[in-house]
C-alpha cells in the first residue's frame, strides 16, 4: 500500500509547483477553524451565519436556525483534527461526543423523529467514521427508511457513502444486501449524458419541466460515493461524470450549477458556490483519483483559485478575520426566473439558450451567508490523507 501523504502536498508537489494553491488551502483551513466555534448552537450547529453590514460597511455575522445535517457534516470534517482542536471548534466537546448526540436523535423515533433519509445517512456515516457503539442500530434505522421508490440523488449518494464507510467497521451486521441495492440504484440513476438528474429510482419528486436537470451536488456526491465503493464499474461511471463536469468548467475555474443529465451540457451556470470550489469538487475528484480514476488535479487548482480572484465581483469572498467565506456569486434573480427559463427551454430542445438573459440579469451579486457544512467538507477534504492517487 502506498504511504499516506497530505492531499495538499500531493496536489502541489514538484510536478505542479503551484505554491499559491497550498497557501490558499492553508488560509481556508484557518478561516474554518476560526469560524466554526461561532457556529455552535445548543447541541449542534447553526443552519447559517448571515452577514450584515453596518453604516460604515463593516460586516458581522448573525446565527440563524440549527441543522442536524450540517452538524453531521461538520463532525465528519472535525474528526480529522487532533482532539484538543476538536474541542476548540466544537464548544468544548469531542467529535465522539457530538456524534453520540446525533445518534441519539436518529434513534429516537418518537415525536420529532428524524424523517430525512439524507440526514440519517449522514449521521450513519459519522457514526461509522467514529465506530460508535450504536452503529448497528443506526444502520438498521437507515435500512428501514430506505424502502425504495423515488429518492433524491444526493440522498442516494449519501446512503452509499455511509454504507461504504460502515463496511470497514469491525463487528457490524452483514450489509451486503443493502449496500448492493444502494450501489445499483445509484449506478442506474446515471443518464445518457453521463450525469445525474435530481432524483433516482422513480419520478415525481421534481416538476417534469426540470426532470432532466441535475445540480452540481447531484454530480459530486455520486462521484464521491461511487469512488468510495471502489469497484471497477462504479469507478468507471464516476469517471465519466467527472469528465463531464471538468470539461464544462468555466474559464476562471467555476464549477457550474445546473446540468442537462441527458447531454452532459450546462443548463445554467450560476450561482457559483464557494463550497463547490474549495471543498466539494476537490473532495469528490480526489476520492476518484485515489480509487483509480482520472486525475483532475488542474481542474481542482483552477477551482480553488476562483476563491481568491472571482471575475464576477471585486468583493472578497474570503473574510479571514470574520471566519467566513461568502456563500455564492449569483444573479440578482430572487424568483429564479433565469434558471426556470433555461430548464424549460432545454427540456424542449437540449442546448437551447436565451443568451439575452445574461445581459439582463448579470451574475454579480454576492450572497453574504456562510454555513457550517461548508467548513465541514473543507476539513474533510483537505485533512484526509491521500494514498497518492493524484499528482
Amino acid at each position: 500500500m502506498k504511504a499516506a501523504v497530505s492531499r495538499v502536498d500531493v496536489l502541489t508537489g514538484p510536478a505542479s509547483t503551484p505554491d499559491d494553491v497550498a497557501a490558499l488551502v492553508d488560509r481556508l483551513i484557518g478561516v474554518a477553524l476560526r469560524g466554526l466555534p461561532a457556529m455552535r448552537v445548543g447541541d449542534g450547529f447553526v443552519f447559517t451565519m448571515r452577514g450584515v453590514y453596518d453604516a460604515a460597511g463593516r460586516p458581522r455575522v448573525l446565527p440563524e436556525g440549527s441543522s442536524l445535517r450540517y452538524t453531521a457534516i461538520t463532525a465528519l470534517g472535525a474528526r480529522l483534527l487532533p482532539e484538543d482542536r476538536q474541542r476548540a471548534v466544537l464548544g468544548g466537546v469531542s467529535v465522539d461526543d457530538l456524534v453520540a448526540g446525533l445518534v441519539s436523535r436518529v434513534l429516537d423515533t418518537g415525536t420529532g423523529a428524524v424523517t430525512s433519509l439524507g440526514d440519517v445517512a449522514l449521521v450513519c456515516w459519522a457514526a461509522a467514521a467514529c465506530e460508535h457503539e450504536d452503529l448497528p442500530r443506526v444502520l438498521a434505522r437507515l435500512a428501514a427508511m430506505d424502502a425504495g421508490g423515488a429518492v433524491f440523488t444526493v440522498d442516494a449518494a449519501w446512503v452509499l457513502s455511509a454504507l461504504a464507510a460502515a463496511r470497514e467497521v469491525v463487528g457490524v451486521p452483514d450489509l451486503r444486501s443493502h449496500y448492493e441495492w444502494a450501489r445499483r440504484r445509484l449506478l442506474l440513476g446515471v443518464r445518457e449524458g453521463g450525469l445525474f438528474a435530481h432524483e433516482v429510482n422513480g419520478r415525481g419528486l421534481v416538476p417534469s419541466y426540470r426532470a432532466h436537470v441535475g445540480c452540481f451536488a447531484d454530480q459530486v456526491y455520486p462521484i464521491q460515493a461511487l469512488a468510495r465503493a471502489g469497484d471497477e464499474e462504479a469507478v468507471r461511471v464516476a469517471d465519466r461524470a467527472a469528465e463531464r463536469i471538468c470539461t464544462a468548467q468555466g474559464d476562471a475555474g467555476q464549477w457550474w450549477w445546473h446540468y442537462d443529465a441527458r447531454t452532459g451540457g450546462v443548463v445554467e451556470g450560476y450561482p457559483v458556490y464557494s463550497v463547490h470550489q474549495h471543498a466539494m469538487a476537490p473532495m469528490a475528484l480526489l476520492d476518484l483519483a485515489e480509487a483509480g480514476g482520472t486525475d483532475h488535479a488542474e481542474a481542482i487548482r483552477r477551482g480553488l483559485r476562483w476563491m481568491a480572484d472571482a471575475p464576477e465581483t471585486d468583493r472578497p469572498l474570503i473574510l479571514d478575520d470574520l471566519g467566513v467565506t461568502w456563500r455564492k456569486v449569483a444573479r440578482r434573480d430572487p424568483r429564479k426566473a433565469v434558471r426556470g427559463t433555461r430548464a424549460m427551454t432545454t427540456r424542449v430542445r437540449p442546448g437551447w439558450r436565451v443568451d439575452a438573459l445574461d445581459r439582463v440579469v448579470p451574475p454579480n451579486a454576492v450572497d453574504t451567508e456562510c454555513r457550517p457544512y461548508e467548513f465541514g467538507w473543507l476539513l474533510f477534504t483537505w485533512l484526509n490523507a491521500s494514498q497518492g492517487g493524484t499528482r
